[in-house]
């Protein structure tokens, strides 16, 4: 007798984003001319998008390995962390562009963020739903009625576009089952990732319950019922294909999420609560495991780096 279906691809985004937001504010539309510098402090990456013209892409201080690159079609042009980085382009105002700063919540320990590499350049041709969206971001950003004054909620408008296409793209990413490090990217990234892993059909399914319900008793047979396989296939897969065991995996998941929750003024015991620990005490071990900070610590120490 042949074995059940498994059930449809669970949606893998949602419940990542759900839980750390990623926030996209547009600050230029229109010709860029000459040489244009970009950087705005360690917690912002960058989402570029090329409507028309050429432009080389040069880096300096941290990502200066990162080298430099010539655009000459309509490209997107994805930063996830900070890295600084110029755009040198023709002074005839043939360039245009629409640029937007992102902000992923919890930093470089978003797991999407980490899970990419640090630069992204992909030909608006090659992805339909974000050549789409693109164009809708064009026409609000940059209207070619000779508008005067800004439409009413523009900035909006543009900022949640941006968003999107974000979240398009990195669906397109997974749907390709292709580490992203081998598509487009100026750097490579490791083929184990977060998003080989979303991009497992098996893997996906474990890896969304977890995101969705972090505090649930998860242990390894759970996880790889909720994959449908055996536990030492499921275990093996894991290791391989994300880069590390189930349990690490899970726990780092569960930090992070402590942390978010606690810098939002949460109770710690609360917060145990919330993720799954027998108590407090287990959730500051296994804080500090992965932090190398007491929860108290570490807030005392984000404290003190905001009123810096």
């Amino acid at each position: 007798m042949d074995a059940p279906p498994l059930p449809p691809t669970p949606d893998r985004l949602s419940g990542l984003l759900r839980h750390f937001h990623v926030q996209a504010r547009m600050f230029h539309s229109g010709p860029l001319c000459g040489t244009t510098g970009f950087y705005d402090g360690p917690d912002y990456g960058y989402l570029h998008v090329l409507q028309a013209g050429s432009l080389k892409i040069a880096h300096y201080g941290d990502a200066s390995p990162l080298g430099e690159a010539t655009l000459t079609e309509p490209t997107l042009v994805f930063y996830p962390a900070a890295a600084p980085h110029r755009f040198i382009t023709p002074t005839d105002g043939s360039t245009r562009m629409v640029c937007a700063t992102l902000r992923f919540e919890a930093g470089p320990a978003h797991p999407v963020a980490a899970a990419l590499p640090p630069l992204l350049l992909v030909p608006l041709a090659e992805v339909a739903p974000v050549a789409h969206t693109s164009r809708a971001l064009f026409a609000e950003a940059m209207p070619d009625d000779g508008t005067a004054a800004p439409a009413c909620g523009r900035q909006l408008v543009c900022d949640r576009l941006f968003e999107a296409l974000l979240v398009q793209l990195l669906r397109w990413l997974i749907d390709r089952g292709q580490p992203p490090g081998q598509a487009h990217a100026a750097s490579a990234a490791p083929a184990q990732s977060l998003l080989a892993g979303l991009a497992h059909p098996q893997l996906a399914r474990a890896l969304t319950a977890l995101h969705e319900q972090p505090g649930a008793p998860w242990d390894l047979p759970g996880l790889a019922g909720a994959a449908g396989m055996s536990r030492s296939a499921f275990a093996a897969a894991f290791r391989n294909t994300v880069g590390s065991t189930p349990g690490d995996y899970l726990a780092r998941w569960r930090v992070v999420l402590a942390a978010q929750q606690l810098a939002r003024g949460t109770p710690l015991k609360q917060v145990a609560f919330r993720l799954g620990y027998s108590s407090p005490a287990a959730l500051s071990r296994a804080f500090a495991a992965h932090r190398g900070q007491t929860p108290r610590a570490w807030l005392k120490s984000q404290e003190a780096s905001e009123s810096y």
